[in-house]
């Protein structure tokens, strides 16, 4: 099954490769950077990173594999050690061989390259699972069901990205000042739940392991403990972020006071609700887990896509560019609500199955 997951990622990495390749001016256009200074570097920096696109999709795999097989430190370790090579490529071709965008591009792309060899070499000296080619078939029960578990991070993911698009052409009649500042505060706060995500990842083998086996005590505390963990961080995030809002935003545009006033309040907007992306992300990842496609996937659509779309696109209508500073604050407070409501609903139905 790991070989055919493995044979289908592949293919599909292949396929977007190419795809993102041949159309990334199109793409770049979709992001917000028609008629822009940047759209040629956007489009360098696209073809270059999604060329290596299917290293990447394969390392997620092997990522997500090391996490059910119990060695999350592998996992850490590979991200740590692609993110310390990013860093040092970044150095190098940007700096003593001024490569520019593309330098960075490449610094990304090989780093993620690395991170991928390193995880096919310790999966290989494992030996835990051997990769025989010749004996995969297309089975395509077991397809669906990789396809339908991994179904709420496709929409998560894939919603990320389409709401980035429309940010940016929200922002966009705003000018280019505008365009950087919202960019900068989706990076400052993907990066925080990043972290939640993949602590939420974390959960998820001990969900599934323990819900397979009917244990509910066990699964309801795993789960209350994550979503008292990822509240606290997410609530020492947020009062940092608010109160060093405009030092933050300086660090990616110093010295460019409109792009920091405007990033600095859309920070603080974000940072007030930030506490609260803690419990949706934790409800996902339990319906996802314990095989609730459907919940899990609404949940994973509803913070960046079902409440943030059409708040990016309708609030500044009425109310400008602050519209667009508060709609992801906006869509946060929905989306906490909603994984209450399906938390009450959902919650005990995952149990019924296990009534005598």
């Amino acid at each position: 099954y790991f070989t055919m997951m493995l044979l289908v990622t592949l293919i599909v990495g292949i396929i977007i490769s190419v795809i993102g390749i041949i159309f990334m001016p199109q793409i770049a256009d979709l992001l917000g950077a028609e008629g822009s200074e940047m759209k040629n570097d956007c489009v360098v920096y696209g073809r270059i990173v999604i060329g290596f696109n299917t290293a990447f999709m394969l390392q997620n795999v092997f990522q997500s594999f090391f996490v059910t097989a119990e060695k999350p430190k592998l996992g850490l370790a590979v991200t740590v050690a692609a993110g310390v090579t990013n860093m040092i490529l970044d150095a190098v071709f940007m700096v003593p061989l001024n490569m520019g965008v593309a330098g960075a591009a490449a610094a990304t792309a090989l780093s993620q390259f690395v991170s991928f060899v390193i995880l096919l070499w310790a999966l290989r000296r494992a030996g835990c699972v051997p990769l025989r080619f010749r004996y995969v078939r297309c089975m395509p029960s077991v397809i669906g069901q990789i396809f339908g578990g991994g179904l709420p991070s496709l929409v998560r993911q894939g919603l990320a990205s389409l709401s980035v698009m429309m940010l940016n052409r929200a922002a966009g009649p705003y000018g280019d000042a505008a365009i950087a500042a919202m960019s900068i505060v989706g990076r400052i706060c993907q990066f925080a739940g990043s972290a939640v995500i993949g602590f939420g990842q974390g959960f998820q083998p001990v969900c599934g392991f323990n819900y397979g086996a009917g244990k509910r005590e066990r699964v309801e505390k795993a789960f209350w403990f994550g979503v008292k963990v990822a509240s606290s961080v997410l609530l020492v995030t947020a009062v940092v972020g608010f109160v060093l809002s405009d030092r933050l935003i300086a660090l990616f545009r110093q010295g460019d006071a409109e792009v920091i006033a405007i990033g600095s309040f859309a920070l603080r907007c974000q940072c007030v609700t930030l506490p609260l992306v803690g419990w949706v992300i934790m409800n996902n990842m339990m319906f996802q887990t314990c095989g609730y496609t459907s919940p899990a996937s609404l949940l994973a659509a509803a913070r960046q896509g079902l409440f943030f779309i059409p708040a990016v696109m309708l609030l500044p209508l009425p109310l400008g560019l602050l519209g667009v500073q508060i709609s992801q604050s906006i869509s946060d407070l929905l989306a906490f609500a909603l994984a209450v409501y399906m938390y009450k609903k959902y919650e005990p139905r995952m149990w019924e199955m296990y009534k005598v």
